[in-house]
């Protein structure tokens, strides 16, 4: 099973806060085309870039305006072909990032469809009628907190709104929509894109009526239709996101004949660690032992048929360092050791803006500080549950999703590289001592790390093909894990904690050869019998069974 993009690294690219080239304080594509050889240095094959398209930006452009346009902010349509030219010339591929469960309400079709019942366009949204009181129809709640019905008088209806009243749902189960969507599809895969990042695709297929929304009823015949019209043939890379996909329906998505997608981001590693009532707003400490069964979980499941994406940070997801980490004294060392367990396993990794310096959470400590549309509903909405205003913030300032947003340190000027003007969100006051100028050149840096963790799946079969086989399932501290190929056995070990750890290093595991990884200290080998790790001390060595 071997495609193209099988051994490739994708990085995440956040627009807004990535290079500002114009001093607006927003970022915008001709800064990303400036900072391309950063990734071509990385060593980056896949490129997925969050939303670039018009926008008014209620959701920071998942809130789209016009499929066909680059939002102003951001260029023009020819800065995008340059991208894309330039990306190409330095063997990188550009995955859009597809946003097709809703639109904005500032979209020509919404506009058509709240002004006239008897438009072509009413149907491409999900409209009901008010309760006999006049009110909503259910009292159903939105995602970013609210009532998930906006009204609109001239149509005298209520639309259906899952996330927010300025981004209504697309009514997939209308063919003219569907049309229209294929064809902005293959309008971009002309234009020379690889691929899509296709937004809480699980959605799509839902029946409102029936309140059957997440993997709904219709979700994979339109999947396999768009396949059928759009992807067949193109030699596309495609990653659906979803919150829902669970083990038993992952390989309905990406299984080898299923003619859908060719992996999932699902999400059961990172809502392991959420509160029952409050959810991410209250996170629980990390639960090392539960964390690894989730991974090992995983890739078991997609093991002989799919394919795992790899991933700790994106767009809407807190640091990784500072999750799961120790951003203090042990910052670079964990920083790591998470790259390295997540990177050595079957799937393709991801890596997200930042996260190869080592860049930590915001830091924010008021609501005001923040931009996000999410976190702000939700304010109001966690506060009238009764959740105290302190323990709202200090959850947010874990896991909101503006913690990942704040832009790209590239060095130690006021504007750390990103800007010469005011940023649209704060700059982490770290960025004076973690930047992408002062690691670059540093053989123990971070960047360092994340470079040399991108080149061994170029340069070894074992990582991207290998059986994953996980050891140590109990260990608090240690993720163990082995990669089995044609008589080779890659052994890696983590020591995701502050402390040392002890482990007792079992005969399936035990390995000699070549050492690839050890970011405390060289090891060639990995004896059978006791080990000690120092504190999140990562060792990766590949050869023959001991």
């Amino acid at each position: 099973m071997t495609q193209w993009w099988m051994d490739r690294s994708a990085y995440q690219i956040y627009p807004r806060s990535f290079a500002d080239s114009n001093g607006d304080g927003v970022g915008d594509i001709p800064g990303i085309i400036d900072r391309l050889d950063h990734l071509a240095d990385l060593g980056i094959g896949l490129l997925w870039l969050s939303p670039v398209y018009r926008s008014p930006m209620a959701d920071n452009g998942y809130d789209i305006s016009d499929y066909r346009d680059i939002a102003p902010e951001y260029g023009t349509l020819a800065d995008f072909d340059r991208l894309v030219a330039e990306a190409d010339r330095r063997d990188i591929a550009i995955i859009m990032d597809l946003v097709v469960n809703h639109s904005s309400d500032q979209h020509p079709w919404f506009h058509e469809a709240k002004r006239d019942r008897a438009s072509p366009f009413h149907d491409f949204y999900y409209w009901r009628d008010p309760a006999p009181d006049g009110g909503p129809p259910d009292d159903r709640r939105a995602y970013f907190g609210g009532p998930v019905w906006t009204y609109h008088p001239g149509v005298g209806r209520y639309a259906f709104t899952l996330f927010s009243p300025q981004q209504p749902d697309l009514n997939w189960q209308n063919p003219a929509l569907r049309r229209a969507i294929y064809d902005m599809m293959r309008w971009w895969l002309d234009r020379g894109v690889r691929g899509f990042r296709m937004d809480v695709i699980d959605l799509i297929g839902k029946d409102i009526d029936r309140d059957l929304i997440a993997e709904g009823p219709h979700l994979h015949p339109f999947l396999q239709e768009m396949h059928r019209e759009v992807l067949a043939g193109r030699d596309a890379v495609t990653v659906g996101e979803s919150w829902n996909v669970s083990r038993d329906t992952a390989l309905l998505y990406c299984g080898r004949d299923r003619g859908e997608l060719d992996m999932v981001f699902q999400f059961a590693h990172i809502v392991a660690g959420w509160d029952d009532r409050h959810g991410k707003w209250r996170p629980r400490p990390l639960d090392l032992v539960g964390f690894k069964k989730v991974w090992a979980d995983w890739q078991e499941a997609l093991q002989d048929d799919g394919w795992n994406s790899l991933f700790l940070n994106n767009h809407d997801l807190p640091r990784s360092v500072s999750r799961y980490g120790d951003a203090g004294q042990w910052r670079e060392r964990s920083a790591k050791a998470l790259a390295t367990a997540i990177h050595l396993m079957r799937g393709t990794p991801f890596v997200y803006q930042g996260e190869e310096i080592g860049m930590t959470n915001a830091g924010f400590t008021g609501i005001t500080q923040y931009r996000d549309i999410e976190l702000i509903n939700m304010h109001r909405e966690m506060l009238d549950q009764g959740l105290p205003e302190r323990q709202f913030l200090e959850g947010a300032g874990i896991t909101a999703r503006d913690n990942a947003r704040t832009p790209m340190q590239w060095d130690a000027s006021p504007g750390a590289g990103f800007t010469t003007g005011d940023p649209w969100i704060a700059i982490n006051p770290n960025h004076d001592r973690i930047n992408v100028a002062a690691q670059r050149n540093d053989p123990q840096s971070v960047l360092a790390h994340y470079r040399h963790l991108i080149a061994l799946r170029k340069r070894h079969e074992v990582i991207v093909q290998g059986r994953f086989v996980p050891w140590l399932d109990d260990h608090p501290q240690v993720w163990a894990y082995a990669r089995e190929w044609q008589g080779q056995r890659l052994s890696v070990l983590c020591n995701i904690s502050s402390s040392p750890a002890r482990a007792e290093v079992p005969p399936g595991l035990a390995v000699s050869g070549t050492g690839l990884i050890g970011t405390v200290q060289p090891r060639k080998a990995i004896p059978a019998g006791p080990i000690l790790l120092e504190p999140w001390e990562a060792v990766a060595v590949l050869g023959d069974p001991g």
